[in-house]
């Protein structure tokens, strides 16, 4: 980052990209499908009340000679997204310690959880 930026650009900087995290929490695509889930949030006025006029003071504009903006802002999020993924998958995948056993006193579904899938009938 350019820290010659002034405090108003990197605030600019930084809404864009919260709007880009919305979309992309509301309908996770890549570009080009999250640029309609954008102009829907726009259209709906869903972030913050921004409508299309709010946004284009705040950095994300949707006219064509915006496109390589949108999508770099798209393609920083993804990869943000995937990488925030692939810590929590190592952290659910890490192998558990086991006790050598387990005591008597302690309830079957302790030593042996299980996951109910499924509707309650």
């Amino acid at each position: 980052m350019d820290s010659r930026r002034r405090p108003e650009d990197r605030a600019t900087a930084d809404a864009a990209l919260d709007f880009v995290r919305f979309c992309h929490r509301r309908r996770r695509a890549a570009w080009p499908e999250l640029y309609d889930e954008m102009c829907a949030v726009a259209s709906r006025s869903l972030y913050h009340g921004w409508g299309f006029a709010e946004l284009a003071e705040h950095g994300i504009a949707f006219g064509l000679s915006e496109m390589p903006h949108l999508a770099g802002l798209v393609t920083q999020v993804a990869r943000e997204d995937s990488e925030r993924r692939g810590r929590l998958l190592v952290g659910v995948m890490a192998p558990m310690t086991r006790r050598s056993e387990a005591s008597e006193e302690t309830p079957d579904e302790v030593r042996h959880p299980r996951v109910l899938m499924g509707t309650a009938g």
